[in-house]
């Protein structure tokens, strides 16, 4: 039966699987941008949660990372939508 870091490992790799299919697969760049995105977001939120080893750690903790890899990830949605739109 495999543990939980071989669970991680094999999503990660379906999310890297996802996240190179997706920009051939939509044609609107700022859709595209948007998914690969929340991709990484769901890919550093494992990596945080299990590689990290904090999900044994207190909820506030756990809050505060994921927040700060949805902030990372809400700027550099915002930075590529400036430069579609420019």
């Amino acid at each position: 039966m495999p543990d939980r870091l071989d669970i991680a490992w094999i999503m990660l790799i379906g999310l890297a699987l996802a996240t190179i299919l997706v920009p051939p697969l939509v044609s609107r760049p700022l859709l595209a941008n948007a998914l690969v995105l929340t991709l990484a977001a769901l890919k550093g939120r494992r990596i945080v949660l299990d590689f990290l080893d904090l999900r044994a750690a207190p909820a506030l903790w756990r809050g505060l990372v994921s927040t700060w890899v949805v902030i990372v990830v809400l700027f550099a949605w915002l930075a590529s939508a400036i430069v579609a739109l420019i």
